[in-house]
């Protein structure tokens, strides 16, 4: 399993992470629960509409982190908007239950990738362990 499979997969075990981005001068953190692999890219969604999408335009630093059986990974990275049909379409696929509120090219489904990211997997029992894609 690679790298970027790795820390998907684990994002995908833990059920939600927390992503933080910030507004201002105001760190903003919120549950988010899509973990994607595209292209060898890895992607999160949200809506365009939402705070969260407007925070990413201004500053696409983002932060984010989900603990699972013990473990921690803390994932910072750059998030690029991909505004590609092909992308919405790759996430709603691996994620139905969202067809219910998004369809790509909806004008509102949102798909971004990490660029520059690293990983950083922690636990009380090991030292920590960082990987980059």
């Amino acid at each position: 399993m690679s790298d970027i499979e790795r820390v998907c997969q684990f994002l995908k075990d833990a059920g939600t992470y927390y992503l933080a981005t910030v507004e201002g001068d105001q760190p903003r953190v919120r549950p988010f629960g899509t973990a994607h692999i595209f292209e060898g890219k890895l992607y999160i969604q949200t809506g365009l509409v939402k705070d969260v999408a407007k925070q990413m335009a201004a500053n696409p630093k983002v932060e984010l982190c989900a603990f699972h059986n013990g473990t921690w990974v803390r994932v910072a990275g750059e998030a690029v908007l991909d505004e590609r049909i092909e992308a919405q379409e790759s996430m709603l696929d691996d994620y139905p239950s969202l067809q219910k509120m998004y369809k790509a090219g909806d004008g509102n489904t949102a798909v971004y990738y990490l660029k520059n990211a690293k990983a950083v997997f922690s636990s009380f029992t090991a030292a920590p362990e960082t990987v980059e894609f």
